[in-house]
C-alpha cells in the first residue's frame, strides 16, 4: 500500500505554499495530489485558491522524489486539447512524475462558471457524455504526435503534441468513478481507479456500511475491467479519504485499522488531506505527521 496527501491549493507560494509540498517530500508521502477548481465550496469559496497546473509545476521544481497530480481534473472547464499540451509540458518539468486524476465533475461551482446567466449546467448523463468524449480525446493527444478529430462535444484539427510525455506512452490517468459508464472507461483508459466511498453512505452511514460500499464498487470495476479483458487485481486502486464516516486521522492506531480494513477490500493508495485548521479537513499535525512517517512500516507500506 502505498501513502499519498493531497495538499488543497490555498497558500501563496511566497507564504508556506512551498514548505509544505517539500515538507510532503520530507516525510515520505508517495505521491502530492491537489485538487483541480476553479474555486470549492465554503468556506474555501471566498477564499485563496490557486490553479492546478501552476501549482503542481512550482511542486515539480521545489521537490525531486515526490510523485504528483491531481485529485480530479475535469471537463467542467478544461479542454482536451489545451490541457493535453499543459500536462506534456507538466511531465517534461517533473521528469515524469506526472499522474492526471481524472473525473466527470459535478454540478458544483466549477459548472457554473463559464455559463451564461440563461445557461443551465449539464445533467448527469451530459457530465457523462462529456466525460467519455474527453478521457478518449486526451488519450491520443498525449500518445500521437498529431490528432484531428470531430466528435459531439470536442474538435481538434491537426494538432501537434511533440515531443510528447516523458512517461510512455503516456502519464498515467487515474480515473475516479463508480457509475457503470465511468468504470468502464476506468477499465479501458486508466492505470488506476479513485474512490472517495459512497456520498450516500458518508452522509448518515457507518464505517462498516462504507466499507461495504467500497467493495460493491471493486466488484463493478471488476466485471468492467473482466470485460476489457483485464485482470482487476493489476489495475492500483486509490482512496481519497475525507468524504467517508471513518476518523483515520484520530491517532496513527485508529489509521492503521482503517488502511488494514480497506488494504483487504483492495485499496492499494490511500490520500489523506494536509490538514488545514477552521475546515472539514482540520487535524492534529503532530499526529498526521506520525501518521506518515510511523504507519507505513506497520502496514509494509511504500
Amino acid at each position: 500500500m502505498h501513502l499519498s496527501t493531497v495538499i488543497l491549493p490555498v497558500r501563496r507560494w511566497s507564504a508556506g505554499g512551498r514548505e509544505v509540498w517539500q515538507r510532503a517530500e520530507e516525510l515520505g508521502f508517495h505521491a502530492g495530489y491537489t485538487y483541480d477548481h476553479l474555486s470549492w465550496r465554503v468556506p474555501f469559496r471566498d477564499g485563496p485558491w490557486f490553479g492546478a497546473v501552476p501549482t503542481l509545476t512550482a511542486a515539480a521544481a521545489a521537490t525531486s522524489r515526490l510523485r504528483l497530480g491531481t485529485l480530479v481534473t475535469s471537463p467542467n472547464f478544461r479542454h482536451p486539447v489545451t490541457l493535453a499540451k499543459e500536462l506534456i509540458s507538466l511531465d517534461d518539468i517533473s521528469d515524469g512524475r506526472i499522474t492526471l486524476g481524472i473525473g466527470a465533475g459535478g454540478n458544483g461551482f466549477d459548472a457554473h462558471a463559464l455559463l451564461g446567466s440563461d445557461e443551465e449546467p449539464w445533467t448527469p448523463r451530459e457530465r457523462a457524455d462529456h466525460f467519455a468524449e474527453f478521457v478518449a480525446l486526451l488519450d491520443r493527444l498525449l500518445t500521437e504526435n498529431a490528432v484531428t478529430y470531430d466528435g459531439e462535444h470536442y474538435r481538434a484539427h491537426e494538432v501537434r503534441n511533440v515531443p510528447g510525455c516523458v512517461q510512455r506512452p503516456r502519464l498515467p490517468f487515474a480515473v475516479a468513478a463508480t457509475g457503470p459508464r465511468g468504470l468502464r472507461l476506468a477499465a479501458r483508459y486508466g492505470q488506476a481507479w479513485v474512490t472517495t466511498g459512497d456520498p450516500k453512505v458518508s452522509a448518515s452511514g457507518t464505517p462498516e456500511q462504507s466499507q461495504a460500499a467500497i467493495a460493491g464498487q471493486i466488484e463493478r470495476l471488476g466485471a468492467a475491467c473482466e470485460a476489457q479483458g483485464r485482470d482487476a487485481g493489476k489495475l492500483p486502486k486509490i482512496l481519497l479519504t475525507g468524504f467517508t464516516p471513518d476518523r483515520p486521522l484520530e491517532s496513527v492506531d485508529a489509521f492503521v485499522d482503517f488502511a488494514g480494513r480497506h488494504a483487504e477490500l483492495g485499496i492499494d493508495e490511500i490520500v489523506l488531506h494536509w490538514p488545514i485548521d477552521g475546515t472539514l479537513f482540520e487535524a492534529d499535525r503532530s499526529v498526521f505527521e506520525r501518521i506518515a512517517t510511523e504507519a507505513p512500516a506497520q502496514l509494509g507500506s511504500g
